[in-house]
């Protein structure tokens, strides 16, 4: 049973614009809260955002200001908006509950090229 599906990666220029989406199951998702995570080529997965089920949002430093996480709780989705991409912010994102992590999905592979 395929429990989370991360979604609308690509390739952007830099400073451009992209919305990732992540569909959970409702086990996953409901009352709980969901965050982003990214791994570079190389590197080790690192936390991006999180949003906690009231929507209260945090974030890495590297992303403020840029990112912006959200969820819609009627579809169990949870979203990244991610504006004046940088090459850095390449790498794959994953979602998940950040509490207890359940079987990573995917992922969506982000691109950005100078």
């Amino acid at each position: 049973q395929v429990q989370l599906v991360e979604s609308g990666g690509g390739l952007v220029q830099a400073g451009g614009s992209l919305r990732l989406s992540c569909a959970a199951s409702r086990s996953i998702f409901s009352g709980n809260a969901m965050a982003w995570y990214r791994q570079a080529p190389g590197r080790q997965r690192e936390w991006v955002a999180t949003v906690l089920d009231g929507g209260t949002t945090t974030y890495t430093d590297s992303v403020k200001g840029r990112f912006s996480i959200s969820r819609d709780n009627a579809k169990n989705t949870v979203y990244l908006q991610m504006n004046s991409l940088k090459p850095e912010d390449t790498a794959v994102y994953y979602c998940n509950r950040p509490t207890r992590w359940t079987t990573w999905g995917q992922g969506t592979q982000v691109t950005v090229s100078s």
